[in-house]
């Protein structure tokens, strides 16, 4: 029962909190903000709690290879969504991330740190070929529904995975929990209301984010069986909280440097 309330009150504080600031801040630093193990975090405690180290130790290193069906959703959305409308994009964006989750399978027989190495690789590529996209807030107000609709599905989500898990097993649960579910109702809503260019600018935000949630799953992966939750789960957000904070620096300087190239030269 315990387990239970937690699932209801972390999970639903840390999506309310990402989205939130994915509103005041902007698409850019949004998309960094909801790129946050968000799910896969909350799923990895709770399969610790619930069905043991080992369990999520497997899991969290499905999770870290899930990294590349999220490149592969950001690149196919950013590429349809330059010619036509969100509904394409979403569905290419879908298809994207199931074709990576397939293609994925071997990858997972890798050990956990030749495996984050290779998915810093990917993003790295991923952003060199992602346009910039717009950074700045555009004003557009969020209906009342937004922000209930994120918390209600991505709660659910991990309520869901966590219950299924044991039929689903390790590796499964550990990929599904890298479904884009938040980022699929933030950068439809974006593309929706503000255009293709917040929604692309969005999309970068989350692929550079998506290597603090990397290192997070790969610290909890390679120490939760030695160390034990409480001190794989602590090293890991410590992992987090730096890596984020460089690639938030990092993001802030491109998007300045972005925007200034944007702004028209005087005749």
């Amino acid at each position: 029962m315990i387990l239970v309330a937690l699932k209801l009150v972390l999970t639903p504080l840390l999506i309310g909190g990402a989205s939130l600031g994915a509103r005041r801040w902007g698409p850019v630093i949004g998309g960094w903000m909801v790129s946050l193990p968000l799910t896969s975090g909350p799923v990895a405690l709770f399969l610790a709690l619930d069905r043991g180290p080992s369990f999520a130790a497997t899991a969290a290193e499905a999770s870290v290879a899930g990294n590349v069906a999220i490149v592969a959703f950001c690149l196919a959305y950013a590429g349809v969504a330059t010619r036509t409308g969100w509904p394409a994009a979403i569905a290419a964006a879908g298809i994207g991330w199931l074709a990576a989750a397939l293609a994925l399978q071997p990858a997972l027989a890798l050990p956990v740190g030749l495996l984050f190495l290779l998915v810093a690789f990917i993003l790295v590529v991923a952003l060199r070929v992602m346009p910039a996209g717009a950074a700045e807030p555009s004003g557009a107000t969020a209906p009342g529904w937004d922000l209930p609709l994120r918390v209600v599905v991505g709660t659910g989500v991990v309520l869901a995975l966590t219950a299924a898990a044991p039929t689903l097993g390790s590796s499964t649960s550990g990929l599904l929990a890298m479904l884009p579910v938040i980022a699929t109702v933030l950068v439809t809503f974006t593309h929706r209301h503000e255009g293709a260019e917040p929604a692309i600018g969005l999309l970068r935000g989350i692929l550079t984010g998506l290597f603090g949630t990397a290192a997070f799953l790969a610290v909890v992966s390679a120490s939760i069986q030695r160390l034990g939750v409480t001190v794989a789960f602590a090293a890991a957000l410590a992992t987090v909280v730096v890596v984020q904070l460089v690639a938030l620096s990092v993001l802030r300087r491109v998007s300045g440097e972005a925007a200034r190239r944007s702004v028209p030269r005087p005749a």
